[in-house]
């Protein structure tokens, strides 16, 4: 009876191994929602959390992908039509900054949701990708484009703690032309840095939701040059932006805390009483901001950059323990989530944009109002 016993969990672990094995290389089965829904009820019973978890997240991509490219793309398009027209009451420099992260965000939901995650969900109806031979070009454009909605975060941040933080720098610093300048050489940058994946990537796609969606030779996979260069790649974005934007908030919050005690001593001596300010008000509005933006980069991006690390790591036998596979699916899930909600978060926070927003909603009914007339 024991021994029994002992080949049926031997069995259920070997089941549950095999299963795990094939979402690490989902093009031997397929990733049907079918499929996917079939051995979740079939075998949940057996099945380990993780793995549970993980066909859950997998199943709820047939509708969050879809939702989040139509989300992504409305939300994006309407903030390049809106923001350039000038009647948000920004300055012309955060608007350029804001538009700019817009476009680097709609890019990256073009090349890496629509182009990338829902083909291989929908992995029946696009395996004529398996017989385009551009992955590698793919990666280098996707990448390029991701250091840019990145940076372009940080180079943002940095512009609002010299215009908070230091009156004699917003001068000279924060204007629209240097803020062209600052975006145009980070996109350059961005680009050149990522050159590297299109030797490191073959041109075959693998249709497989990994950190490296290309195939990769074996010589790549455990060489520790490549391994090196992929470190360096996963500091730079997103490792620093993290360290640099908590940092600037950190100073800015800091100032802007500083000088709201000053201000409310000084009105309290020369009146005796608190009333309301709106140089503070608008001062707390900033602080909520800048903390927002930040936790909403650092806590979408956390852990698939974790995962990412992890899994370079694992190819060069450096890893002893088990990162959850769930893990990158909700890394891939939260780190898309990112690019409709930064550049919204800035937007809609304006009350003249919300304003512009509402106008062009209305427009398309009150023109069919007018024909009707």
């Amino acid at each position: 009876m024991g021994r029994n016993l002992g080949t049926i969990d031997w069995n259920v672990t070997a089941l549950d191994q095999n299963l795990r094995t094939i979402y690490w290389n989902v093009a031997t089965m397929g990733r049907s929602f079918s499929w996917n829904q079939n051995i979740l009820s079939t075998f949940y019973d057996v099945l380990s959390f993780d793995t549970r978890i993980n066909l859950t997240l997998m199943l709820i991509q047939f509708i969050y992908y879809p939702m989040l490219a139509m989300i992504g793309v409305t939300v994006n398009l309407l903030t390049i039509g809106i923001l350039p027209q000038g009647k948000c009451g920004l300055s012309n420099c955060v608007t350029c900054y804001l538009v700019a992260m817009s476009v680097a965000d709609l890019l990256v939901i073009i090349l890496d949701l629509i182009l990338r995650h829902i083909p291989i969900v929908y992995q029946e109806q696009f395996l004529f990708l398996l017989f385009i031979p551009v992955c590698n070009i793919h990666a280098v454009l996707l990448y390029a484009a991701t250091d840019c909605s990145v940076w372009f975060t940080v180079t943002f941040t940095f512009d609002r703690f010299v215009a908070i933080c230091s009156q004699k720098l917003k001068s000279k610093y924060c204007k629209e032309k240097t803020a062209t300048v600052v975006l145009g050489t980070v996109t350059v940058l961005s680009c050149l840095k990522n050159i590297f994946w299109y030797f490191m990537l073959t041109s075959q796609y693998r249709m497989g939701n990994m950190p490296w969606f290309c195939d990769v030779t074996e010589n790549v996979a455990e060489s520790r040059v490549w391994g090196t260069i992929e470190f360096v790649h996963y500091i730079l974005t997103p490792g620093l932006p993290f360290v640099v934007i908590l940092l600037l908030n950190a100073l800015t919050v800091r100032h802007i805390l500083v000088s709201s005690r000053g201000r409310r001593r000084l009105q309290a001596n020369s009146s005796g009483e608190s009333r309301r300010d709106p140089e503070m008000e608008s001062r707390r509005k900033s602080i909520i901001l800048l903390l927002v933006i930040s936790a909403n980069f650092i806590l979408l991006w956390r852990p698939l950059m974790l995962y990412s690390i992890w899994n370079r790591m694992e190819h060069l036998g450096y890893v002893s323990a088990y990162l959850a596979v769930s893990l990158q699916e909700l890394g891939f899930m939260l780190q898309l989530l990112s690019c409709c909600t930064s550049t919204a978060i800035c937007a809609l926070t304006q009350t003249q944009f919300r304003d512009q927003l509402k106008n062009v909603l209305k427009y398309p009914f009150t023109a069919i109002i007018k024909l009707i007339q």
